[in-house]
């Protein structure tokens, strides 16, 4: 059982990514975090909910949640969107890999992701939506 936690649920709108990034980030800081820990907590779940914004909903109406959870040192963001979903979940994992490259998107999403926290679970099905899971242990200082 968690020790803590807090669930959001936002119009998919881009100007919500940032509202929702700030909330796991005040969410997380009860853990006292490093600047770093939470810089990486603010790219991961960015990059997640802009994900469900753009890709999931794809600029349609639609809303996106966002649960955290703390559990002793290990901060959980979880994201779903009840979108289009992701064909291969595997394809979309790959650096570069875009749905959208007229927007210019680069395709390093889960990328960065996978780069900031320790564990990235991605479930999804067609036509049902996606979500995302992101992990991070906080105060792994002095642990090399």
């Amino acid at each position: 059982m968690a020790d803590n936690e807090m669930h959001l649920q936002f119009a998919s709108l881009s100007q919500n990514e940032g509202f929702a990034r700030s909330c796991a980030a005040a969410f997380a800081t009860q853990m006292n975090p490093t600047i770093e820990e939470l810089s990486d907590i603010r790219t991961a779940v960015s990059e997640a909910v802009t994900n469900a914004i753009i890709h999931g909903y794809e600029n349609r109406p639609g809303m996106v949640r966002l649960d955290c959870t703390i559990e002793n040192d290990v901060f959980t963001a979880v994201i779903h969107d009840d979108g289009v979903g992701i064909g291969d979940v595997e394809q979309a994992r790959q650096p570069f890999y875009t749905t959208k490259p007229e927007l210019e998107r680069s395709g390093m999403g889960f990328t960065v992701m996978e780069a900031f926290m320790e564990e990235v679970a991605i479930e999804s099905a067609v036509g049902s939506g996606t979500t995302v899971t992101l992990k991070k242990r906080i105060g792994r200082r002095n642990e090399a």
